[in-house]
């Protein structure tokens, strides 16, 4: 729902902020005072195209914001949309939008006070809001578009029904993908597959190991300076444990640690402190043996074996050679081995594998084909309910001859992601008039009229919760007035709606009505927007009914109009 609107420098509009509330908004004023721009606006928020010619020179840039409150069954959709693209909605489930437009012709978004293409406000509108006026691209006029309020209003067992349709389409597609890629590229797969094999049966030949190369690295240096690595071991070994070079003059640690703990020990009695280093000395002559036992052992492996030396020197050359053809070391050797055996099953185009496939595509397709055939008859019964339904509310918005009626034919080029089928909507504007698309067989008023009727018929039945309808009831007055009044009212009761109209019949329904005024005192013209309530909302009606808002007979006649709205409202 939107919550807030606000416009500053747009048309006749100086600044201004619209608050809106749940059910029907209407939004009323004189010829000229800028009801348009509210609707201009709201087009610019959700991401319409920009006009610079309707920006003020002072300050020189348009500005449109919106507070959006998420809920109901599209605020996930709409909020993870919002984070994917970079922003985050307020605790309270609320976000702020923002589209700038200069004198210049350029144009900023922003949501959630972050910088946004303006796509992501036409994303966001599309699911949103729903603006329904005679020079609009009206949102049903698209035939996908049709097709979709279809799937809608035939309800959540044949979207179910949809949903596994698609499911199917984009499995045998992928098989159908498949073969055709397979069949029609089978010499290159054939070559790349050849290519793959040779360098797997290279690999496997030669079998290098994980980390082979740096534990290869590390036995031939310790092979190649064997002998140092010898005398420095045992050099060691003397100094710490001791050996035949090991004299009175020249003790070994061991020695010298036995002696340094024993002459503290004498002292201990002493002072106990002594006691304490002299256990610390025999634990540093406990790690001396443990030391000069591991060199003893160090020193019974090492050997300078040239044979072993030569045949490292000759893996070692094996594996260079490879990971000059296929990665930097031995790892990616292998992970280049794990790739070759993956892509090799997915170039397979064996006769067998190509009959398998080809047994699946026909087992999918099969599928396929029923589900379609599930959806058309589905869809044609929602088409003759629909059409009933359109056709008896525009019986009361002066088109009582008029039929809707909902074409639903077979795809020209078969089965697509939605079915077989192709929905249009079409109008009989009289008996004996031919059914023509919407677009082609009602004029303007009578459009706003149809697209009144299909809204109300599909409410309740998804689609954007916030719709507006800007002068719908152009060209008509009296008692259908009063009916598109009753409808709109209706359809404020599932969805929060937004009209601009001139008929007081239509603004009595309103739940929260605004009026756009028109201020002419100063130098430059500009609009601004009030809440008007009781004595000023009968005033404003008496404005609309006779153009005398002071006159009793007029005010008179509103509250009475009120009373009546109020009454079928409450019924």
């Amino acid at each position: 729902m939107l919550e807030e609107l606000r416009i500053t420098g747009l048309g006749v509009i100086d600044d201004t902020t619209l608050h809106l509330t749940p059910g029907m908004n209407v939004i009323t004023g004189e010829t000229g005072a800028g009801k348009t721009m509210v609707v201009t606006g709201l087009g610019l928020l959700f991401g319409g195209r920009a006009d610079a010619g309707r920006v003020r020179a002072d300050p020189g840039r348009a500005v449109v914001e919106g507070r959006l409150r998420l809920k109901g069954s599209l605020a996930g959709a709409v909020a993870t949309r919002i984070v994917e693209a970079g922003a985050e909605v307020d605790d309270d489930g609320s976000v702020l939008l923002s589209r700038t437009v200069t004198i210049e012709g350029r144009s900023r978004a922003h949501v959630g006070g972050r910088s946004m293409p303006v796509s992501v406000l036409s994303e966001l509108g599309e699911n949103v809001l729903a603006v329904h006026g005679q020079s609009d691209q009206l949102r049903l006029l698209r035939p996908v578009e049709q097709r979709a309020a279809l799937d809608r209003f035939a309800g959540p067992d044949h979207e179910k029904l949809l949903e596994t349709y698609r499911q199917a389409y984009a499995s045998w597609r992928t098989v159908v993908d498949d073969l055709a890629d397979r069949r029609a590229n089978a010499r290159a797969r054939t070559q790349e597959a050849e290519l793959l094999k040779l360098g797997l049966d290279e690999i496997t030949r030669v079998d290098p190991q994980p980390n082979e190369d740096d534990d290869l690295r590390a036995e031939v240096q310790r092979l190649e300076h064997a002998e140092g690595l010898r005398v420095a071991a045992m050099q060691a070994a003397v100094a710490l444990a001791g050996g035949v070079e090991v004299t009175e003059d020249a003790p070994d640690a061991t020695q010298l640690l036995g002696t340094a703990r024993r002459t503290l020990e004498a002292q201990a009695q002493v002072d106990a402190s002594l006691g304490d280093l002299a256990a610390r000395i025999e634990e540093a002559a406990t790690l001396v043996g443990d030391v000069s036992a591991e060199l003893s052992t160090y020193l019974s492996s090492l050997d300078a074996d040239p044979a072993r030396l030569e045949e490292i020197y000759e893996r070692r050359a094996a594996l260079r050679g490879l990971m000059r053809k296929y990665a930097d070391d031995v790892d990616g050797v292998i992970a280049w081995a794990d790739n070759a055996r993956t892509r090799l099953a997915v170039l397979d185009s064996s006769d067998e594998l190509l009959e398998e496939l080809d047994k699946e595509r026909l087992r999918q397709e099969a599928l396929v084909l029923d589900l379609c055939g599930r959806l058309t008859a589905a869809r044609q019964e929602a088409a003759g309910r629909f059409s009933e339904a359109v056709s008896v509310e525009l019986a009361g918005l002066a088109m009582p001859h008029a039929r809707v009626e909902v074409a639903v034919v077979e795809r020209s080029d078969g089965p697509g992601p939605d079915g077989a089928d192709e929905v249009e909507l079409r109008l009989l504007a009289h008996p004996g008039a031919p059914s023509l698309p919407l677009q082609k067989g009602a004029s303007g008023g009578e459009l706003s009229r149809v697209m009144l009727a299909i809204e109300v018929v599909f409410a309740g039945a998804g689609g954007p919760p916030t719709l507006v309808f800007d002068e719908v009831d152009a060209g008509v007055g009296g008692t259908a007035a009063v009916e598109i009044g009753k409808r709109l009212a209706r359809l404020a009761r599932t969805h929060q709606v937004l009209v601009v109209t001139h008929l007081p019949q239509v603004a009595a329904f309103a739940d929260t009505h605004l009026v756009v005024a028109k201020d002419t005192g100063g130098a430059i013209t500009t609009s601004g927007v009030r809440v008007v309530q009781e004595t000023d909302r009968a005033r404003e009606l008496s404005r609309m009914l006779a153009g005398l808002p002071d006159s009793d007979l007029g005010i008179a006649h509103a509250e009475e109009l009120l009373a009546v709205a109020g009454k079928e409202k409450r019924g």
